[in-house]
């Protein structure tokens, strides 16, 4: 155990926000902190890195924080640079401090030996080769490259200085050096957010192999599925544990307030039973004891509390299209789309009733393609075409750093003046927005709370084509939920951008996806499109059209496949003897007679290394055999 909380309570400012804290994390915890926005999760996270306190509690329950020896705890916004000019890469690199400085020293203790072979220098020698190898030396330049790369960032921009990345960018490189530097307690507030699905996906992977522990909030529904194996919801300012993803915690929790639905009604309806023999029998003689037996035993009886109903509140609407407009909605034609460069060329025909999720990497033209249609940027080239009575509900991820000084209802009544006060009160409290909170003022709000305004206003105006923009980036997951499932009923047609993929998966019947130049219409929802895009080999355009011309080739689909298996058994077989080699090597680096022969030491090193480069080739080779 490296830290637990018991019954903590945290109060800000005078104002409780938890009253109930109990968690416990120990070296390998994968833990997931959920609940609703505003309930406490990134205080929680901010408790267990020191920066709050928590209030001994006046009853007579235990109340403490303790820490096991002094693990050291990561959290993104303890991330700063020294210096901003040095190079992203460099700047990667200090994560590793301690494996460099076994590098250097591994080098000296080199040198030592090669001057003199004393037994103490060659004893330094092999120490120092088990330390470094222990940290993980002989594979960390990989892993950070890896790093690098998933999070989007090119070998260009890898040498460039700090100061020449913009603020989102430089929030990526603390966060991939807070990575890499492998904390003994990793806290993660949000970390998917304004993360594409590639580097998503690398993270999960990254995450699943930490050695150490992580407690993360997240409303990322899938990436918690994918990382965690405990859950600590905080609702009603309490923490409580599950075991398992997210899905499984959704599952005991239902099970579990039923079960406490089940007790506290047997216990009430027991109590009363016994009650009714009391009253009954209290002022006859003969069943006096009897009575007082009865009574004795509703005293001893502890009272179970009733459970406490879900925090379910969330926004709704009664959202149908004013006109159902016609079956066509939307024509592109190879438009080219960018700022002066181009990013994607886009062509595709959007039929009435279609919900298509737009994906792919940050950078390629997705929020532009949005911005394009919207007339917010001028088309490269090419051409689109809305429909005639077409009307558009348009949803941009800026909406929530939206600013005014009027209040929320002065903003809503701006925007529909026709409505009468009652009118606009009622739609505003549809999106939780009720009482005294629609007189504070748009700049008071916080980004979900502006993100729900914006909602409002647009589904007030009742569009048959939603364009929405990463409409999800600030919800949580009772939010998505309610989202998902106003647009899985919506008559009319949606386009989204999203990179959660199970909102994903859940609204999109075709999938854009934005590739290095161009977008492709998968006409299938998302789990067929990762179906698809693994089991298929996609050739390139050239080769292709050399398959089209190269007739005499013939190949069927079946002998494709049966090729390309023998391939990765080929190359896994490969793999396993390089690994067997190297198992080889280790065992003799370890050997007593080996210690002592620096002559000897050096050539199984030596041999170790160039092993160790063949594996990775190896496995490159195999890993995209496997992509394909």
């Amino acid at each position: 155990m490296q830290l637990k909380i018991q019954n903590g309570v945290v109060e800000l400012s005078g104002e409780k926000i938890l009253s109930s804290v109990n968690i416990e994390i120990n070296d390998n915890s994968r833990i997931a902190v959920v609940g609703r926005n505003g309930c406490g999760k990134t205080t929680l996270l901010k408790l267990i890195a020191g920066e709050h306190s928590i209030t001994r509690l006046d009853s007579d329950a235990d109340s403490y924080f303790t820490v096991s020896g002094k693990p050291k705890i990561g959290v993104l916004s303890q991330m700063t640079f020294a210096d901003d000019s040095v190079s992203m890469v460099d700047e990667i690199r200090s994560a590793y401090t301690e494996i460099l400085t076994v590098k250097e020293q591994l080098e000296q203790a080199e040198l030592a030996m090669q001057g003199e072979q004393t037994e103490e220098n060659i004893k330094n020698y092999t120490n120092l080769i088990d330390t470094f190898n222990n940290l993980g030396g002989y594979y960390f330049e990989k892993e950070y490259e890896a790093a690098i790369k998933h999070f989007g960032f090119s070998d260009e921009e890898k040498h460039r200085p700090l100061s020449e990345f913009s603020g989102g960018q430089r929030t990526k490189i603390a966060f991939l050096k807070l990575l890499l530097s492998k904390p003994d307690i990793l806290l993660l507030d949000e970390p998917t957010n304004h993360l594409d699905i590639q580097a998503t996906e690398w993270l999960e992977s990254y995450l699943r192999e930490y050695k150490k522990a992580f407690v993360v909030v997240s409303h990322d529904r899938m990436f918690l599925d994918n990382t965690v194996n405990s859950i600590y919801e905080i609702e009603h300012g309490k923490t409580t544990k599950y075991a398992g993803n997210y899905t499984q915690f959704t599952v005991a929790k239902k099970q579990l307030r039923e079960q406490q639905a089940k007790d506290y009604l047997a216990q009430k309806k027991e109590i009363e039973r016994l009650k009714e023999l009391v009253d009954r029998f209290k002022y006859k003689p003969t069943k006096a004891a009897m009575a007082q037996s009865k009574l004795k035993q509703i005293e001893h009886i502890i009272p179970l509390e009733a459970p406490e109903a879900y925090d379910m509140r969330t926004f709704h609407a009664d959202f149908e299209p004013a006109d159902i407009g016609v079956k066509d909605v939307l024509s592109v034609t190879d438009l080219c789309v960018g700022y002066g460069k181009p990013l994607s060329t886009v062509s595709l025909e959007i039929k009435r009733g279609d919900r298509i999720g737009i994906i792919g990497g940050n950078g390629l033209g997705k929020s532009t393609f949005i911005r394009t249609l919207m007339g917010q940027v001028k088309a490269i080239s090419g051409e689109y075409r809305f429909a005639p009575r077409v009307s558009i509900g348009y949803f941009d991820q800026q909406m929530a750093q939206y600013a005014s000084d009027d209040t929320v209802l002065g903003d809503f009544m701006s925007a529909f003046p026709h409505l009468t006060e009652f009118e606009a009160r009622s739609a505003l409290g549809a999106f939780l927005f009720s009482g005294e909170s629609v007189f504070k003022t748009v700049n008071m709000l916080s980004g979900g709370e502006r993100v729900r305004l914006a909602l409002c206003k647009i589904f007030k105006k009742r569009p048959n084509f939603l364009i929405l923009d990463e409409p999800t980036n600030h919800m949580d997951i009772v939010g998505k939920e309610t989202l998902e499932e106003m647009l899985s009923g919506f008559s009319g047609t949606v386009l989204f951008v999203s990179h959660d993929r199970y909102f994903i998966k859940k609204i999109a019947s075709k999938v854009l996806c934005f590739t290095k130049g161009e977008a492709q219409l998968y006409p299938y929802g998302y789990e067929q499109y990762l179906e698809q895009q693994k089991n298929t080999a996609v050739m390139p355009p050239e080769q292709t059209q050399r398959a089209v011309k190269e007739k005499k080739t013939y190949t069927t689909p079946a002998k494709e496949k049966a090729k390309k298996e023998r391939a990765i058994k080929k190359a896994e077989e490969k793999i396993a003897l390089l690994e067997e080699k190297l198992g080889g090597i280790e065992a003799e680096l370890c050997l007593d007679e080996n210690l002592s022969d620096y002559l000897k030491l050096s050539a199984l090193q030596k041999e170790q290394e160039e092993l160790s480069i063949e594996l990775d080739i190896a496995l490159a080779e195999w890993e995209k055999l496997c992509e394909e």
